[in-house]
């Protein structure tokens, strides 16, 4: 287990994070459980999490963790790359009776998200793009249906992921789950009101386009996130992610705008609960 970093000046949200994905990550080492990793992120200053669960059996089993953990919210969804996957191996049936799991779910009162949805053309063949849109769109129009946020997954896909959204109409809370995209999609998002979180990629030395993005956001659309156990910030890259890890991208991030720690917390946190709402 890695040492905790310093805790934060102020509380932070990880609005993004897969706390059921450990133990496969892990890969048979001794995983710390749920509760052990909120304790952990709470000592450093992550009192909340936003639990996403991307296929149907860890959708209900994020639901069922957090009836029980008040500090727990969720996101449910059939990924992107499980959607092809589903529809290539057992067809539009399968697909679809899975969607309707989601949508049962979806209406829990502790489900805040519909997501991570989107498109992901890195591991997804072109002939299988079609199926992954028709989920997306899918997708679209549950958030819009029950009034909940919609998170996106967007790999290799920038273009098609906002000419969907556009056409199917965005719902009132978009959220780009660790933002890809340069400053000229930053810019794009920002005009139309859709918030965007970063994550560990941010402290690597090669996204500078990324970093002109940060710069670009508005700070009343800024979020962050770990998206763990993936995506771990130096100076841990490499190791298994954690949301008691995000202290070292909330700073980093606080370099790169040039802002106060505490201040960067606070508007991090109140904009965490507008784009999910309070709890």
């Amino acid at each position: 287990m890695l040492d905790l970093p310093e805790p934060l000046a102020a509380p932070v949200i990880d609005t993004h994070t897969h706390l059921n994905l450990h133990d496969r990550y892990l890969h048979g080492e001794a995983a710390p459980d749920a509760d052990e990793l909120l304790a952990m992120a709470a000592a450093v200053g992550v009192p909340k999490v936003v639990q996403i669960g991307c296929d149907v059996e860890y959708a209900r089993h994020s639901v069922d963790l957090a009836r029980t953990r008040p500090n727990v919210i969720v996101g449910v969804s059939v990924h992107p790359n499980d959607a092809a996957r589903i529809h290539e191996r057992d067809g539009a049936r399968a697909l679809a009776r899975a969607l309707d799991e989601i949508a049962v779910l979806a209406r829990d009162d502790v489900v805040r998200a519909v997501g991570e949805t989107g498109l992901d053309y890195y591991r997804t063949a072109a002939e299988l793009h079609d199926a992954q849109q028709g989920a997306f769109r899918w997708h679209i129009a549950l958030a819009k249906e029950l009034g909940k946020a919609l998170v996106i997954h967007d790999r290799d896909s920038h273009d098609d992921v906002i000419a969907v959204l556009e056409s199917e109409g965005a719902p009132e809370r978009v959220v780009f789950h660790c933002f890809s995209g340069d400053a000229a999609m930053a810019q794009h998002c920002a005009e139309r009101g859709w918030f965007m979180s970063f994550a560990g990629p941010i402290t690597y030395k090669a996204n500078d386009g990324l970093r002109a993005a940060l710069a670009v956001v508005p700070d009343d659309l800024l979020l962050v996130e770990t998206d763990a156990p993936y995506l771990t910030p130096v100076p841990h890259r490499g190791k298994p992610n954690a949301s008691f890890l995000m202290p070292h991208t909330v700073r980093f991030m606080a370099g790169e705008r040039g802002a106060d720690e505490a201040g960067l917390c606070g508007l991090l946190y109140a904009n965490a609960q507008r784009a999910f709402g309070a709890w």
